[in-house]
């Protein structure tokens, strides 16, 4: 298996009791991701992402919200 060093960037809660925990992953051979992990009481969803989707989501989710807050 290959090793990785796990960094905590945020942390924070969202609406209906979810918790979200973003992390930074770094495997030993350079590769990169976003470790998203999402909980909802007892129910996790765990994503890794790679730079590009987190770019594109991103964007997505500032647009969203831009829109809302006008």
């Amino acid at each position: 298996m290959m090793e990785s060093t796990v960094t905590r960037l945020d942390r924070f809660s969202a609406p209906y009791g979810k918790e979200v925990t973003l992390e930074n992953v770094a495997y030993e051979n350079g590769m990169r991701v976003l470790r998203i992990h999402i909980r909802e009481g007892n129910r996790f969803t765990v994503m890794d992402i790679d730079p590009s989707t987190a770019t594109h989501w991103g964007a997505a989710m500032s647009g969203w919200a831009g829109e809302l807050q006008k």
